[in-house]
């Protein structure tokens, strides 16, 4: 059993390259998962000089830890989209989708792409009585919107199901195949690349924006955050805007089968199957906010046991769920295109991602976008979501407080310990008789971090930054390191 994504046990990049001068161009794209890559493909043929830079290597971030799954079928999307604004909205958003679908084909079959692309049926599902009915609410929504939807009753193999819902015309894929082709295309059109590239300050001179790594600069007229969470927070406000849903996935060896799942009962579960050169069973299971459920170590186990079978792959990932259910894509600032945010995609990142794609490329090259109004990140949500702007901060306090309350948590193994060394918090992990120490505190927002004893990796509580046991960043939005040097 790996502690490695299915995705990126053989990940196909090759040559990666990293800002190794300073440079300056049209437009900078801050994060290389599908929301980049998506983007600086839709502008390859345009005369607009435009980079892009990533912390790591493209789609190693959030893309390549999903499932991968191109499904405009989404739980109960449509039904909380009309209750909360109108039947419109929710068809807007359903073409949005059906849209984004269709971008990702086309561009497979023009470009072709070899990424395991398979038709499959896709099926809503719950074995909560008391969900039925709102399940048959989806399914004449979903009739009322033009979408060819039938009931269904019946177990899927092991996976127990009172009733569900399906479609016939959706598609999963190997998303860092995608991804990676995309990489190789831009490249090849003239546009720039540079992965091991973080952005650590961004400062405005006037018209332009001066951007730093470590060692260099990046001069750009504008700017896209494509990185899944942002790594600023004033002005947009967005830890109260959004909060983040983990989840954790395994891979099993299993006959394939075309059906793509997912449920809509209180403990999620998604489910899709994968052939390469061996065949898997893909599944999601175990979401909860990223506050809550903190030994980590017991929710992969917990997962585990969730099928009663041992996997070959088994990881974890984060979702940005946003408080109406639509994505931010577009301005930050009223009336200015230099600043771009592409984010909040809760569980549907292949679609949402593709989507930021078109809306941002269009505003880039001035160009009317029919979704832009819809997943406008200013948009003023209704007065029945105060209680998720409050639920939000909550949630940002709670993570918060339970970080810095008993950090040596119960379930903590005697290789994990904290001191306070010359004035600081230091976490320590003892490994073949060798210490690993670190700064107990995220450099994003100050959360004390949580020792993920699995994955041996110590986490965020509040917005998902990861480090490695040795304090080099791997995951923002924290721009830096945590080592711990005496």
């Amino acid at each position: 059993m790996e502690n490695i994504s299915l995705w990126l046990k053989d990940n196909p990049n090759k040559n990666p390259i990293s800002l190794n001068e300073d440079i300056k161009t049209d437009v900078l794209i801050i994060g290389g998962g599908i929301t980049g890559l998506s983007i600086l493909y839709n502008l390859k043929d345009s005369n607009l000089n435009v980079t892009l830079v990533d912390t790591s290597l493209v789609g190693t971030g959030t893309t390549g830890h999903t499932t991968g799954k191109i499904n405009y079928l989404q739980e109960d999307i449509y039904q909380k989209l009309i209750n909360t604004y109108s039947f419109n909205t929710a068809l807007s958003y359903l073409n949005s989708q059906k849209d984004a679908c269709n971008k990702i084909l086309d561009i497979i079959n023009k470009e072709q792409i070899k990424c395991n692309l398979d038709k499959v049926e896709s099926y809503v599902y719950t074995n909560d009585i008391n969900k039925i009915e709102k399940l048959k609410k989806e399914k004449e929504y979903l009739q009322a919107l033009n979408v060819h939807v039938e009931d269904y009753q019946g177990k899927f193999g092991k996976i127990k199901s009172l009733y569900a819902i399906k479609v016939n015309d959706t598609y999963v894929f190997h998303p860092l195949k995608y991804l990676n082709a995309l990489k190789d295309i831009c490249l090849k059109s003239g546009k720039k690349i540079y992965e091991n590239t973080k952005i650590i300050k961004i400062i405005k001179e006037n018209d332009l924006y001066s951007c730093f790594t470590n060692s260099h600069k990046i001069i750009t007229k504008k700017i896209v955050f494509a990185c899944h969470y942002p790594f600023f927070n004033i002005p947009y406000l967005f830890p109260i805007k959004a909060n983040i849903e983990k989840s954790y996935l395994m891979a099993l060896p299993m006959t394939k089968e075309n059906k793509s799942l997912i449920s809509i009962d209180k403990v999620q579960t998604s489910i899709r199957y994968h052939k390469d050169k061996e065949e898997y069973l893909i599944y999601l299971s175990l979401n909860s906010n990223i506050s809550d459920n903190l030994d980590e170590k017991k929710n992969y186990h917990n997962l585990i046991k969730k099928l009663n079978k041992k996997p070959k792959y088994i990881w974890k990932n984060t979702d940005i769920m946003t408080i109406d259910k639509l994505p931010y894509i577009g301005r930050i600032k009223k009336n200015n295109d230099n600043l771009l945010i592409a984010t909040g995609y809760n569980t549907c990142g292949m679609t949402n991602g593709t989507l930021a794609g078109l809306i941002i490329s269009d505003i880039l090259l001035n160009r009317h976008n029919k979704y832009e109004n819809l997943c406008n990140p200013l948009r003023l949500n209704k007065l029945t979501n105060i209680d998720d702007y409050i639920l939000n901060l909550l949630y940002s306090m709670k993570g918060y407080l339970k970080s810095k309350i008993n950090k040596n948590k119960s379930w903590y193994s005697s290789k994990v310990s904290f001191k306070y060394i010359n004035g600081e918090n230091i976490g320590i992990y003892k490994e073949n008789g060798k210490e690993f120490k670190v700064r107990n505190k995220c450099p994003h927002m100050g959360c004390s971090l949580i020792f993920n004893e699995f994955s041996k990796t110590w986490d965020c509580p509040c917005h998902a930054s990861r480090f490695s046991k040795e304090g080099k960043c791997l995951k923002g939005p924290s721009k830096f390191d945590i080592t711990y040097i005496e």
